[in-house]
C-alpha cells in the first residue's frame, strides 16, 4: 500500500501541489489527470523523491518514505521506477547498454563503476527487449531510435530494476497513435502480469479511461476527483479542465488501446516480489 498523505510542496510562492492524500493499494493501474500545471508531475516526483515534499509524508508499507536516504533512498528509487516524457536514456549507448543501467543499484559497486554486467542481467535486459519486441535493436544507439522505441527501452530499463511501482509522468505525450497504443499496452501487461503498481500522468481522457482502474483528477495542485472512469461524466471533465475538455477528449478510434492485442510472451527469469 501506498499512503500519501497531506502532501504539499512549493516552489517560492507558487504551491504546485496542496494537501493531497491518496491511499494506492498495490496492483493498481491510477491515471493522474488534469490540466498542464495542475501538480501532477511534482506529484509523481515527490513519491520518487526527485522533489522534496514542503510538508506531509508518504508511506510504502509503514515505511516513511521521505525520511530515507543514502542506500535506503537507493533502494526506494530501485523499488519505485520512473519513466519520463522524453525517455531520459544514453544516446550514445547502445540500446542493451541502457537496460542495463536499470540493474545498477542491484550490483556491487566495483560492477557499478565498471559497468560489469552479469549473464544473468544480460539475459534479464534482453528478455525485457524482447517482450517489448525490439530485442533486434539491441546494439544499435540509442538515438537512432524512434520516439516510440526510445520510450519502450526506457520501459524496458524501468522493468529490470523488478520494482513494485512504476511512476510514468506523460510517457505517451510525444508519441503517434500506434506508438502510444504499444507503449499503453506495454505498461498495462506489466501491470496484469507482473502486479506492478502503475502510476501514469495522461493528457488524454479516452486513454486513461481505456487502460486505468481509477483515475486521480488534480486542479491547481489538489485533488479534485478520485474515482473510477465510468464516473468521470462529460460534465465532471469540463468542470476539472474547463474550455480544455474538448481538446483533451480524443474519440479516434486509433488512439485508444486494447490490451493483449500488442504484448505477448513474459520475461523468463524476471520475478518481482510485492
Amino acid at each position: 500500500m501506498l499512503a500519501i498523505e497531506n502532501i504539499s510542496r512549493k516552489f517560492g510562492h507558487k504551491q504546485a501541489v496542496s494537501g493531497v492524500h491518496l491511499q494506492i493499494p498495490a496492483g493498481s493501474f491510477i491515471g493522474v489527470i488534469g490540466r498542464s500545471g495542475a501538480g501532477k508531475s511534482t506529484l509523481l516526483r515527490m513519491i520518487n523523491r526527485l522533489v522534496e515534499p514542503t510538508e506531509g509524508r508518504i508511506l510504502f508499507d509503514g515505511v516513511d518514505i521521505t525520511k530515507l536516504s543514502g542506500k535506503a533512498l537507493r533502494d526506494w528509487r530501485s523499488d519505485c521506477a520512473m519513466i519520463f516524457q522524453q525517455f531520459n536514456l544514453v544516446g550514445r549507448m547502445d540500446v542493451l547498454t541502457n537496460v542495463l543501467t536499470g540493474r545498477l543499484n542491484k550490483v556491487s559497486a566495483l560492477r557499478s563503476l565498471a559497468r560489469i554486467w552479469s549473464v544473468d542481467d544480460r539475459i534479464m535486459a534482453l528478455s525485457a527487449l524482447e517482450q517489448f519486441e525490439i530485442a533486434n535493436l539491441a546494439a544499435q544507439r540509442a538515438d537512432s531510435l524512434s520516439g516510440g522505441q526510445q520510450q519502450r527501452v526506457a520501459i524496458a530499463r524501468a522493468l529490470v530494476q523488478e520494482p513494485k511501482i512504476i511512476l510514468a509522468d506523460e510517457p505517451i505525450a510525444s508519441l503517434d497513435p500506434r506508438n502510444t497504443k504499444i507503449v499503453m499496452d506495454a505498461l498495462l501487461r506489466i501491470n496484469k502480469h507482473f502486479g506492478i503498481t502503475v502510476i501514469c500522468n495522461l493528457h488524454s481522457l479516452d486513454i486513461a479511461r481505456d487502460y486505468c482502474d481509477r483515475l486521480v483528477g488534480m486542479a491547481q495542485g489538489r485533488v479534485v476527483f478520485d474515482d473510477v472512469p465510468a464516473a468521470l461524466t462529460a460534465e465532471k471533465s469540463r468542470e476539472l479542465y474547463g474550455i480544455e475538455a474538448a481538446d483533451v477528449m480524443d474519440t479516434s478510434d486509433a488512439a485508444k488501446g486494447v490490451f493483449g492485442q500488442a504484448m505477448g510472451g513474459s520475461i523468463s527469469g524476471l520475478q518481482t516480489s510485492h
